[in-house]
């Protein structure tokens, strides 16, 4: 591994990289920029968040993945529904969601309320899994959530999540019915992400606590949809012998547990490229 020549690829590129951490084995070996001051968006890494809170109320036996999403939403829109739409979604399952295998749902929803526009949405053959990435998915398992514990799913994450971690700066939005937004809209330090990364490096424990059981990080972290990206978890990607948790603009944490390395950058890059990522490949993984 060689690290300087990373961090000289960011300067030497103007890579807009705010901060980058690598652990080996558990214990954090090299840092550049800035990984603990500032919180800067993580995008869609923030799916990979409620996953984790999946996680919790699957091992206390509170959510059944194979079970609809509609047994987990609030009545009062469920009862809002069109019977062709609840037909329709009482074939989604909340493992469905989690693995973003529903096709024809838009990619965020809109309006007023969120919950009516995603159970509104048209599904031409809801029994057909296909890999369709969309903000909806975790939308609406948050909103379950926050059914499933009887108060603010944002809440839960700071108690739940965050303090176990000792994750103590943060910040998240809301939908505009006052729902945690799980699909986004989340701020982290560098080091914030890379503490969720290794709570699923080490099999859901932190710091000798179990946070999640091995059972849900397993299932979480294996391929459950195939893609053209290599498969799909449970909000989380595959990517190598390991996994990532990924947000747009370069938001990254790649976790490979086999090679005992876990690498976290938060960035602001706009490009389609590659290059940074072949850059960590190369300087990091020795590829």
């Amino acid at each position: 591994m060689d690290f300087e020549r990373f961090v000289e690829d960011i300067k030497t590129n103007n890579w807009n990289v705010f901060g980058v951490e690598v652990y080996e084995k558990g214990k954090l070996t090299h840092s550049y920029g800035d990984t603990t001051e500032n919180l800067h968006f993580i995008y869609s890494a923030t799916k990979t968040v409620v996953s984790i809170a999946v996680g919790i109320l699957y091992d206390e036996g509170k959510i059944d993945l194979k079970r609809s999403i509609l047994d987990y939403l609030p009545k009062k829109n469920v009862e809002k529904m069109s019977e062709e739409q609840k037909r329709s979604f009482s074939l989604i399952t909340v493992e469905r969601l989690l693995t973003m295998s529903v096709e024809d749902l838009p990619f965020v929803a809109e309006g007023d309320s969120f919950i009516d526009y995603a159970l509104s949405c048209k599904l031409s053959d809801p029994s057909k899994r296909g890999f369709n990435y969309s903000n909806i998915n975790t939308y609406l398992v948050g909103v379950a959530l926050s059914e499933i514990i009887g108060g603010d799913l944002g809440l839960f994450i700071e108690n739940r999540i965050f303090k176990p971690l000792g994750i103590d700066r943060y910040e998240y939005g809301r939908c505009p019915e006052g729902y945690f937004y799980g699909a986004s809209r989340m701020s982290l330090t560098v080091n914030g992400l890379s503490r969720i990364g290794l709570l699923l490096y080490n099999n859901g424990v932190y710091n000798g606590l179990r946070i999640i059981s091995e059972e849900y990080v397993k299932l979480a972290t294996s391929i459950q949809q195939m893609n053209r990206e290599g498969g799909y978890g449970y909000f989380i990607w595959k990517y190598k012998d390991g996994f990532s948790i990924n947000g747009k603009l370069k938001q990254k944490c790649y976790v490979l547990p086999e090679r005992g390395i876990v690498i976290t950058y938060l960035s602001n890059i706009e490009d389609e490229s590659c290059t940074l990522k072949e850059s960590m490949e190369k300087w990091l993984l020795g590829e």
